[in-house]
């Protein structure tokens, strides 16, 4: 293409850009190249964003999976225009999609029983020499969507903020959801403090639909559930 017939990406129709079509009409509608023409945000003289683009595709026959196995080193020398910035741009976003793949194959744990909730959690309380106080985070199906820590406290307590513990219940769409804390000093009797904070977040949280599942106090290697004691 000659220089005098090349047209930046600025000079085009706004519904063509491929940053503004995706504002307009949505990422679905954009092609490959066009994604990839966005975050290298600039070409250079003779050749647009979306050429450059067109380019490094057609170099790996349009085979994303190929494209995102290259080092930043190769995507370099792949094509003109391509330097440090671009390379790593392409490569962080390839990398982020991978990921994401990853993430959604993998099955979300499921909690059927107090003990699966015990042990989903104690790897990350087993050893703590303070109260720390989480909340797992459940969908429909009872899988797991999060496990937040709402508060740490001192060897004898910890207090939970019942609005930051529903916050993120609705932030989340969770359905259920099921409170955790720990009694360094082993003893597993919920005091009146532990019976009086349940109360209030099963409370609470049935005037949004969401489902108290079960309050556990986990001590040395073993665990109280209200729910298995009727306590709730």
């Amino acid at each position: 293409m000659e220089e005098k017939d090349f047209l930046s990406i600025k000079s085009w129709a706004q519904e063509d850009r491929p940053r503004e079509k995706l504002l307009l009409k949505g990422k679905s509608t954009l092609s490959d190249a066009e994604l990839i023409a966005i975050l290298l945000r600039t070409g250079v003289v003779g050749s647009s964003a979306l050429d450059i683009a067109k380019k490094i595709l057609h170099k790996v026959n349009g085979d994303l999976n190929e494209l995102g196995k290259l080092s930043v080193a190769e995507l370099r020398k792949m094509e003109k225009g391509l330097g440090d910035t671009k390379s790593i741009t392409i490569v962080a976003a390839l990398e982020l999609g991978r990921r994401r793949q990853s993430s959604e194959v993998r099955e979300k744990p499921i909690i059927r029983t107090s003990r699966d909730s015990f042990d989903y959690i104690y790897p990350e309380i087993a050893d703590l020499k303070h109260e720390k106080f989480f909340v797992l985070y459940l969908n429909r199906r009872n899988q797991i969507l999060a496990s937040k820590n709402i508060s740490s406290g001192g060897v004898t307590g910890t207090v939970a903020d019942t609005k930051i513990i529903l916050k993120h219940a609705l932030e989340l769409l969770a359905t259920g959801i099921v409170a955790i804390h720990n009694h360094p000093s082993g003893n597993l009797q919920p005091s009146e403090a532990d019976k009086k904070l349940t109360r209030n977040i099963k409370d609470a949280a049935s005037l949004m639909d969401i489902a108290l599942i079960d309050h556990l106090i986990i001590g040395d290697k073993n665990y109280l559930s209200f729910a298995d004691e009727g306590l709730l």
